[in-house]
């Protein structure tokens, strides 16, 4: 703002902000392949240039390493170093690899895992059913005919055996459709559809469909502060005039006039009048906030006055203030001067209320009359104002004013003078203040199990303060309050790595960290989710509205970036993106997330039945009757009830609070619970036995002609009509009971909020009249009278109340049944991120060795160096005495071109550029026309290489003279 610089430091590349940022990121793996392919590429060119040039570009190169792994080197040690670099070592592996690991994860969510194993489960168990159900149809066809009826095979009844075999293929067949759920990705893809749809009315733009599904497992949120929690408007919301403390708002008729106005002048025209306020974009938001923050809460409080600083501004403009002092951080104050219309001079001023009262030796009282202002008195404000203010988490800021007369006119430059003697007109308390809506969706998601994390840039203090606020901490729990610095310094070790064991110690009692880097949020998540410290894996959602939050973002199972003040990087990040900005919409997100895998259970649950029952049923009916029950139309039909309709009306369920008062089912839970077995298997018992008992006896209690053993053409038979609908019926009413997977009661509750679900249960009712009654022959359906249609839903019926039944079971007293759909632990964990481990372990190992490497060639380089110095001394000097060369010495031997090799074992160093480097000086025999234009033993034309004649010892292949003679 003010004072001259003369020189700029800038960090570059992957050592800035932005750079780390986008190294965590991942996105500066292909720059780096890059350069090592240029930096391979201008190895091998130069090797093919001529000599002279080879040693030059080998020379620079070489230098360059040198810098880059000094740099390096640097950057290692210290702990404020550590704490801006980027973790290389935790992402570990290729940048290609990252790619694929990510791809991997985006492909197949851990519900889509479940599901898939679930699936081949049952398909391989549906696919035996279906083989050894054509196998005894076959067998039974074959031993009845051939064997127990003694007919020989005719050629001219051949047609007739291949129509009964093909029969019974298909009737297999049919048991296979049956028995595989194909509807279940279908289920998943659309339930994830419709909450996404959904999603989108209660303001989250999903951009990665699973993460709506992790969401319903998140065990912990890391939220920014600024922004999320709170407002990001600075509002004043205490104020101190006029001798009286003012918890909230003043009402503008209890303030003095005078006071009134000096306040209204000195907050209109002390600030910068590209500050101001203007009216809301859209109705009903809050009115736009432009400029300074800080002023900016300072012109809102003159409106809340009920007051306006247009009028003030416009009655003085910006250039007619006499003189500015602008706000830095030595004054910690901003005053302006402007000249009154009897000639004499007003000074505004404002800023920090510590520095600004020192200021001050009056006050203006209740009247507006200003009184002495004693250093007491000013101890007592600091204790009962300013203290109050500052534990609340208010920033306090004093306003004050100063006449000075026309004549003479002050020493405007001597600024101790002029910023003294002030008069204070009042102090008021700033916050950012907490959104509405935050504490209350805060409440909800610790009830439903989440822990909510605050990291944010700002000061611990204020941190802690807003975080009370909020109800992320509650005095007397035990919690833990970090700053960035104090994070850093407990998480690594003595070398400055980080340790997951120190991170296990912290992470489960932090709830605020503050002054945090991008690094300590990325560290933080990534902590987190490695940690295992708990049972269940942690399943983490961050929310952040910068750059700065990107790679913490990226790193969470879900990322949720600000729509509105989000920046591009955080919402390419991110995996949603709040539209409205506001904390309470990541409840709805865990609420539909949950909902997910509720309506995939509920899903499950009424497939499984409809699956066992329909498989026991054709495969039982094939091997007792030779024929089954429901034909082949009639299976295809319900399995298109079972699996599209109900998936559609399962999976479109709305979500309820209810939703939020249990805990996280954690990423290992399975799909089926011992409740929803227990529903599965009680509702298959009751639908078995009345369609068995309608197999066997239904042709008595309807006085209707049986359906068994009928000849292969003959016309569709009403008992089997009535078995079919009856089947259907207690399908239709058992989706009712589907709805309900904890063991509820009411199945009724909450159905009309659900149209689509109404919608398919009455549509596939009329349907199934239409089947019934007009069906015919190619749904092997006979028309049924009124009193046979009652019978079919009264059974249906019967599924309601036997599901009351099943309910008052208790699931604890059943200990034989099992869970399933869980994955294990190794078919949790992608192959990837195993490999990654073996990575970070490379990696780490690689480090180590590459600190060995710089240490012994710095050692080398400062033997070589010795030796060298030496040389010259001893005989170099006898020919080359000139005084230039004395002082040059050092300007030769700072350029690390200039590597002895020694007849001691030379140490190998791992490092492909220096081997290439190596092998292209030892290839040059002729030095360079001009290596070192300071070097006056180079500059005066004598050669060395060819003075090497001049004595015997110094061209001994041993001797240090030869080995420079080799390097140059």
């Amino acid at each position: 703002m003010e004072g001259s610089g003369r020189m700029v430091v800038t960090a570059v590349g992957v050592n800035s902000q932005t750079g780390i940022i986008f190294t965590l990121l991942g996105a500066g793996g292909e720059e780096e392949e890059k350069k090592d392919k240029k930096a391979a590429d201008g190895a091998a060119g130069s090797n093919a240039t001529d000599s002279a040039n080879t040693s030059l570009v080998n020379g620079k190169m070489q230098d360059g390493n040198v810098d880059a792994s000094q740099s390096k080197a640097k950057q290692q040690d210290g702990a404020a170093a550590m704490e801006m670099q980027p973790l290389k070592s935790a992402e570990g592996g290729d940048a290609d690899d990252k790619k694929k690991a990510n791809m991997h994860k985006k492909e197949k969510s851990v519900l889509q895992g479940k599901l898939t194993k679930l699936a081949v489960q049952i398909g391989k168990a549906g696919l035996v059913m279906s083989a050894i159900t054509v196998i005894i149809l076959v067998l039974y066809f074959t031993v009845d005919t051939f064997v127990v009826n003694k007919k020989p095979w005719l050629p001219e009844c051949t047609p007739v055996y291949v129509q009964y075999f093909v029969k019974f293929f298909i009737i297999g067949v049919t048991v296979l459709v049956v028995a595989v759920p194909e509807g279940l990705p279908l289920a998943v893809t659309i339930s994830l559809a419709y909450s996404v749809k959904k999603m989108m009315k209660d303001n989250n733009l999903v951009r990665h469909l699973d993460a709506c599904e992790t969401m319903g497992n998140a065990t912990a949120i890391c939220s920014d502060k600024t922004g999320t929690l709170t407002t990001n408007r600075m509002t004043v919301v205490q104020a101190y005039v006029g001798d009286v403390h003012y918890k909230e708002i003043p009402d503008p008729s209890s303030i003095n006039a005078k006071t009134m106005e000096l306040l209204v002048n000195a907050i209109a025209i002390n600030s910068a009048y590209t500050t101001k306020i203007l009216p809301p974009e859209k109705e009903g938001a809050l009115p736009r906030q432009v400029g300074n923050k800080t002023e900016c809460g300072l012109l809102g409080f003159v409106l809340d006055l009920k007051q306006d600083y247009e009028p003030v501004r416009s009655q003085m403009p910006e250039e007619k203030l006499y003189k500015v002092y602008t706000f830095n951080s030595v004054r910690k104050s901003m005053s302006t001067v402007i000249k009154l219309p009897d000639e004499s001079f007003r000074m505004y001023s404002k800023g920090a209320s510590e520095i600004v009262l020192k200021k001050c030796c009056k006050i203006l009282n209740g009247a507006g009359e200003p009184r002495v202002f004693r250093p007491r008195d000013r101890d007592e404000m600091v204790k009962k104002v300013i203290e109050p203010m500052a534990c609340d988490g208010l920033r306090t800021i004093c306003v004050a004013y100063r006449d000075f007369p026309s004549s003479p006119e002050p020493d405007w430059d001597n600024e101790n003078d002029i910023l003294n003697d002030l008069t204070c007109i009042c102090v008021v308390g700033i916050e950012d203040p907490v959104r509405p809506e935050v504490p209350e969706a805060i409440r909800k998601c610790q009830r439903a199990g989440i822990t909510v994390r605050m990291v944010t840039g700002d000061n611990i203090n204020t941190a802690r303060a807003i975080a009370i606020k909020c109800g992320i901490i509650h005095p007397g729990e035990d919690f833990l309050c970090l700053e960035g610095k104090e994070f850093n310094r407990r998480i690594r070790n003595e070398k400055g790595e980080i340790e997951q064991e120190r991170i296990d110690k912290i992470w489960p009692k932090l709830r605020v960290l503050a002054r945090s880097s991008p690094t300590d949020k990325h560290t933080l998540v990534k902590g987190i989710i490695d940690s295992t410290h708990t049972e269940q894996r942690q399943v983490v959602a961050v929310t952040g509205d910068g750059t700065n939050d990107g790679p913490a973002l990226k790193k969470a199972d879900v990322g949720f970036a600000m729509g509105i003040a989000g920046t591009d990087v955080a919402k390419e990040a991110s995996d949603i993106i709040l539209t409205d900005d506001n904390f309470s919409s990541i409840v709805k997100a865990v609420m539909w997330g949950r909902n997910v895998y509720d309506s995939i259970s509920k899903f499950l649950q009424f497939q499984l039945t409809v699956n066992v029952v329909a498989v026991i049923v054709a495969f039982t009916g094939a091997c007792i009757t030779q024929d089954s029950p429901l034909k082949a139309v009639q299976m295809l039909w319900v399995n298109l009830i079972m699996d599209t309709f109900a998936s559609l009306a399962l999976a479109t369920e709305p979500p309820t609070e209810t939703l939020l008062l249990r805990k996280p089912y954690g990423r290992n839970k399975p799909l089926i619970s011992r409740t929803m077995m227990k529903n599965i298997l009680g509702h298959a018992v009751y639908q078995l036995t009345l369609i068995f008992t309608l197999l066997f006896v239904g042709e008595k209690m309807f006085q209707i002609d049986s359906g068994r053993n009928a000849p292969l053409h003959s016309p569709p038979s009403e008992h089997y009509t009535i078995i079919f609908n009856t089947f259907v019926m207690m399908q239709l009413f058992n989706e009712i009971n589907a709805r309900k997977i904890h063991g509820e009661r009411n199945v009724f509750d909450g159905i009309f909020r659900n149209p689509i679900f109404c919608t398919i249960v009455l549509g596939t009712f009329a349907i199934q009249i239409v089947i019934v009654q007009f069906g015919g022959k190619p749904f092997s359906c006979s028309p049924l009278q009124l009193d046979q249609w009652m019978w079919c839903i009264f059974i249906g019926l019967g599924e309601l109340v036997w599901g009351q039944v099943i309910a008052t079971i208790p699931t604890s007293r059943l200990k034989f049944l099992k869970e399933a759909g869980r994955l294990t632990q190794k078919e949790e964990i992608p192959e990837e991120e195993l490999n990654e481990d073996v990575e970070e372990i490379d990696h780490a190992e690689r480090e180590l060795r590459r600190g060995q490497i710089l240490w012994f060639r710095g050692l080398n380089r400062i033997q070589t160096q010795i030796r060298v110095v030496k040389a010259f001394r001893s005989s170099l000097y006898e020919g080359l005495e000139k005084p230039e060369s004395r002082t040059s010495i050092h300007n030769f031997m700072a350029h690390p071109e200039f590597r002895i090799e020694d007849s001691q074992p030379h140490i190998p160093l791992i490092d492909d550029t220096d081997l290439e480097e190596d092998a292209a000086l030892k290839q040059n025999s002729s030095p360079p026309s001009s290596l070192n234009k300071n070097n006056s033993a180079i500059d005066s034309g004598i050669n060395l290489t060819t003075d090497t004649s001049k004595s015997a010892t110094s061209s001994s292949p041993g001797s240090p003279i030869h080995s420079l003679e080799t390097s140059l």
